[in-house]
């Protein structure tokens, strides 16, 4: 049986940049093991309550949040969950970074030993996580890339290992298909600092035909503020962004193929 596992921080996470991964394997009939590393008590409370703020309840939005998961997993095809059951670490720069408990704080090997046992019992032949920025740089992002990373060595079990990728011409798309809709851009103009150049992607998989899969995904995730974002865009370009998944390869037990993969199973059929 072909396994493909993704290690991601919180609920919500495996959507954007995997979530037509997820359907697309599922469809093939490729078991999808979904690792989340916390339960999300540093999201969104009721109406949008920030941590700290009057209202915010750490475990009932917990509570929430893990329900949410378990639809958004139905949507893409998920066969597994697992879930690590840390404490969210909240942004860069939260109160919630210093909690002895939260993720970002946990020793690696801790955590990379306990995600290095899922990796025996499933035996992946595909990872997926995060790059060493965690995509953008939150904390529990950066120490998901660490631990999965260290499990991968650990185990020794997947033969072959990628960081999700955005292409820099996709985010630029993107952006400007936001322009020409009048929306806000504010701290997206920055995209080049978080983008990965177009020429260092290892795999793009066409993701088009799961689009509603990934709607209905983070539709799922309605508590969270980034869901009403991402499905507020104007219809073209949320199609255009939710039709390809992009990869780029940084281990492998396969010789390297030529051009940019279409598979991520590709050396190993």
């Amino acid at each position: 049986m072909f396994t493909l596992m993704a290690v991601h921080a919180h609920p919500d996470d495996e959507v954007m940049g995997t979530g037509g991964t997820f359907a697309h394997y599922a469809a093939q009939g490729v078991r999808t093991v979904l690792v989340t590393c916390t339960n999300g008590e540093q999201g969104d409370g009721p109406d949008g309550v920030k941590p700290g703020q009057p209202g915010h309840d750490d475990e009932a939005v917990a509570k929430v949040r893990l329900a949410e998961l378990r639809e958004s997993a139905a949507h893409l095809g998920i066969s597994d969950v697992e879930l690590l059951g840390y404490r969210d670490s909240g942004m860069d720069g939260w109160d919630g970074n210093g909690h002895e408990r939260a993720f970002a704080n946990v020793p690696v090997d801790e955590a990379a030993g306990r995600l290095a046992e899922l990796m025996r019992t499933y035996r992946p032949q595909v990872v997926l996580t995060y790059d060493e920025n965690g995509g953008y740089g939150h904390p529990d992002h950066i120490q998901a890339h660490r631990v999965a990373a260290r499990a991968v060595e650990l185990s020794g079990v997947p033969a072959k290992f990628y960081y999700t990728a955005t292409p820099r011409s996709w985010m630029k798309d993107m952006y400007d298909g936001m322009v020409a809709a009048g929306m806000e851009t504010e701290g997206w103009d920055e995209y080049e600092s978080w983008t990965t150049p177009d020429e260092k992607i290892s795999a793009i998989l066409d993701t088009s035909p799961y689009v509603e899969h990934k709607i209905k995904a983070i539709t799922a995730h309605g508590s969270q503020g980034d869901s009403a974002f991402f499905l507020s865009l104007p219809p073209d370009v949320q199609r255009s962004m939710f039709s390809g998944e992009a990869y780029t390869l940084v281990r492998s037990t396969v010789p390297a193929a030529e051009g940019v993969e279409d598979d991520l199973f590709r050396g190993l059929r």
